[in-house]
């Protein structure tokens, strides 16, 4: 009963993500492979950004300016660590949250005024113009060379210098933004669903819609900083290329093709995605066609993603022994 009550108040497909990610935190413990060390890296910061993705999908809002608050994030801690000596990890990536979501709250007042295409286009543009502005900001960003060097950080004295602690500290951000996201959505659910399904009425019955956009927009921007801030940890360097707005359609790809209406959806699609990703870069120039075959396939075929799909199999296979329970009983 327990269980059943915890599902209930967490949800199935939110316990499910975060059971996938604590399980992850095994990876660092017993694998000593550093491309598989890599690889999970790398599907945890994609997860973070699908999580920023899947946060503005909860109110039919498809965002595009991921790689630009990830951006924030990453240059957030490189010019804390780098210019001002901060290298505590809890400071930088609560700040690594907190200014981006900041830097979205004047962007939100007055984007979030778009719908459908136009708010897809202007987040868009957002993202493209983010490069420029490190790009032309030498002194603070330090432009074309961006920032290199950072110091390890350190959490209780330790530094986080390995490429297994590194993951580790990814695992742990993670399942941090896992649970915000299903804090925030599930506390806003039914505002949420009324802002997808029919946002002018929603507005006609009193729901204030500006509010709750611009309260999905900013902690969408922090998780996507939180995201910025690994990445950079990874790389051990800020720079503008590793934010490229043409990033942001991958982590729109992570949401959808996972499966947009579940949150496992980001999980899935992140480990399916990234890992397919990795795979053919060993094809060399075939790479992105069998990426874009691969996603051509997962749109086709699983309209509703492909935890969508799964879904639906099972609620198949379930009907016909529903309906022998049924015959059963009456019999």
């Amino acid at each position: 009963m327990k269980d059943q009550s915890m599902i209930d108040r967490i949800g199935a497909n939110e316990l499910a993500s975060l059971l996938l990610v604590a399980a992850s935190l095994l990876v660092p413990l017993f694998v000593t492979s550093a491309a598989v060390i890599s690889l999970f890296t790398q599907i945890m910061i994609a997860l973070m950004g699908a999580l920023s993705v899947y946060i503005m999908l909860r109110m039919d809002l498809m965002s595009f300016a991921v790689p630009a608050f990830m951006a924030v994030g990453g240059y957030c801690a490189a010019i804390l660590s780098v210019r001002h000596n901060v290298t505590d990890v809890v400071v930088l990536a609560a700040l690594s949250f907190i200014v981006p979501m900041l830097v979205a709250l004047p962007i939100g007042a007055l984007v979030l005024r778009l719908r459908g295409v136009y708010f897809v286009l202007v987040t868009f543009v957002i993202a493209e113009i983010m490069p420029l502005l490190l790009f032309e900001t030498p002194s603070l960003t330090g432009g074309s060379n961006g920032i290199s060097g950072l110091p390890a950080a350190v959490f209780l004295g330790a530094p986080i210098e390995d490429n297994n602690k590194i993951l580790l500290m990814t695992i742990v951000l993670a399942a941090i933004a896992l649970l915000i996201t299903i804090a925030l959505t599930r506390y806003y659910r039914h505002q949420f669903d009324a802002i997808k399904e029919n946002e002018v009425l929603a507005q006609s019955l009193g729901l204030v819609v500006w509010r709750y956009k611009v309260i999905g927009f900013c902690a969408a921007a922090g998780l996507a900083g939180l995201g910025g801030f690994c990445l950079v940890e990874m790389l051990i360097t800020a720079h503008p290329s590793s934010f490229q707005a043409i990033s942001s359609v991958n982590y729109v790809a992570y949401a959808v093709v996972g499966g947009q209406g579940a949150l496992l959806g980001a999980v899935v699609g992140s480990t399916l995605l990234v890992w397919a990703s990795n795979l053919f870069s060993f094809q060399g120039e075939y790479s992105q066609g069998l990426f874009g075959i691969l996603l051509m396939m997962a749109v086709l075929f699983a309209k509703g993603g492909l935890v969508g799909a799964l879904q639906g199999l099972l609620a198949k296979r379930r009907r016909p022994a529903l309906a022998g329970q049924s015959r059963g009983a009456e019999a």
